[in-house]
């Protein structure tokens, strides 16, 4: 089935899944906010920043003009940082105020009054069928047709499975699943757990201490998505500990490299334009911290990452007192 899409982020993962899905033989309208890069990007027929010798497929159009992407679009694919999410659902809401559906594949909760982005969506478009796109992935490796493989979430499992057929092909599976809330969780909290892992490794702690680092992160993950409403099953998946290993073990992860530069010194900004890209762990350390003190849910890595982030706490005294804390047993 070949339909008209729209694919509104032309950063990194935006681009990446745009290239993807026009290689699928789709028509995909590539949206980016600033009109000079969107320029650029549609004169170089790559996005030469992110994703240099990946070239566009011919049927890929980069836009700066919102109403052109979304017009006549069978589907709309939202993948903005967390924090502009709201806000460009408001720009499409102002243009398409009767939406039937919509999608994302941002990670991360909304700042203000840290919902999910399900949360946003419903509020913005009660009587649209919404889903999320999440699971262990590199722009990169999907720009290059690396074999990978994601979770698409909906409360309608037949919209899910709508999405997962655009995006499916060769190399690129699409599983689906009726836990939107649950795929969410995981995709986010994980870049916490990653900045973690990232320090820990920088600190030369070792891959046993990663290791440490990974499950009891995916514990504490998975605590709290059970008590927003998530499935346990969830988290031992590709939105759960698929995502969770990969961002936690490869460079290639903006939230790793950021533990990585606290752990050799480096302040927060002097890493963020290290690294020159959004790094959603650091927002996502402050809002799960208090989501999690709201519920009453443990979470000790992810204080202490805060505590790192935003009270200048030592990485190396906060990982050995991660790795140090009373004897409990694992389980239960």
């Amino acid at each position: 089935m070949r339909a008209r899409l729209s694919v509104l982020g032309a950063g990194s993962w935006g681009t990446a899944l745009g290239i993807l899905l026009a290689r699928h033989g789709h028509q995909v309208s590539l949206w980016g906010h600033m009109a000079n890069e969107m320029a650029v990007l549609e004169q170089d027929r790559e996005n030469k920043h992110y994703l240099p010798g990946v070239p566009f497929p011919k049927t890929l159009f980069p836009t700066a003009n919102l109403t052109k992407s979304i017009s006549g679009a069978d589907e709309i694919l939202i993948v903005v940082p967390s924090h502009a999410f709201a806000s460009v659902l408001q720009q499409i809401k102002a243009l398409a105020p009767s939406l039937r559906s919509l999608s994302w594949a941002t990670k991360g909760l909304e700042p203000a009054h840290r919902r999910l982005m399900s949360e946003v969506a419903r509020e913005t478009f009660p009587e649209a069928d919404i889903a999320v796109v999440s699971g262990p992935t590199f722009a990169m490796e999907v720009a290059k047709g690396m074999p990978t493989a994601v979770t698409v979430a909906s409360s309608n499992l037949e919209y899910a499975k709508k999405l997962a057929d655009y995006l499916h092909g060769e190399t690129f599976r699409a599983y689906t699943s009726d836990d939107i809330i649950g795929v969410q969780v995981g995709g986010a909290a994980k870049n916490v757990m990653a900045i973690a892992a990232g320090m820990s490794d920088g600190l030369g702690f070792g891959a046993n201490a990663r290791a440490a680092l990974i499950t009891r992160g995916l514990a504490e993950i998975t605590r709290l998505g059970l008590a927003l409403g998530g499935k346990h099953d969830t988290f031992m998946g590709l939105a759960g500990l698929g995502d969770l290993v990969l961002t936690c073990t490869d460079d290639q992860s903006r939230n790793r490299r950021m533990g990585l530069a606290l752990a050799s010194g480096h302040g927060i900004e002097e890493a963020r334009k290290r690294i020159g890209q959004e790094v959603e762990g650091l927002a996502a350390a402050r809002d799960f911290r208090i989501k999690a003190r709201d519920l009453g849910v443990e979470m000790p890595i992810t204080e202490h990452v805060y505590r790192i982030i935003y009270k200048g706490l030592d990485p190396a005294v906060a990982v050995k007192t991660l790795l140090s804390r009373e004897q409990k047993p694992e389980l239960g």
